[in-house]
């Protein structure tokens, strides 16, 4: 079996379902797919990656970023989830610095923001630069 050719789903914890399903489904406009078989929400499109939220009371959040999405444009994208209510994260440290909320690598430009439930969530554009793996 080639797990590359299958549909990949991110499982993330959740506080509050109602208020984590409204903040994907309006505020970052992923369509709803309905329920699991054990009743959690699902978002994605036939065929493509997929979300799903698992309700945790008092669950454990990463500190880091648990679910990151390419897109083509960062500054539109960025502008269009800031009005529609998305705040994002700013950063001044040695090895990380965002400008207008947008951090340039040598890769991609990056910018951090949370969801409701408080798991690190970004948005990503590539600079097509290949990076060089040695295994």
């Amino acid at each position: 079996m080639n797990l590359a050719l299958r549909t990949a789903t991110t499982v993330l914890p959740v506080d509050d379902v109602a208020r984590a399903r409204s903040f994907y489904a309006e505020k970052l406009g992923l369509p709803h797919r309905g329920m699991t078989w054990d009743g959690n929400d699902l978002f994605g499109i036939e065929g493509g990656p997929m979300l799903q939220l698992m309700p945790i009371k008092d669950g454990m959040h990463s500190s880091h970023t648990a679910l990151s999405f390419e897109v083509s444009d960062i500054e539109r994208t960025v502008d269009e989830m800031e009005a529609s209510g998305v705040e994002f994260r700013d950063y001044d440290l040695p090895d990380l610095k965002t400008e207008h909320h947008i951090c340039t690598t040598d890769a991609d430009r990056c910018a951090w923001f949370m969801d409701t439930e408080n798991n690190v969530l970004c948005v990503h554009e590539s600079l097509g630069i290949q990076a060089e793996y040695q295994l």
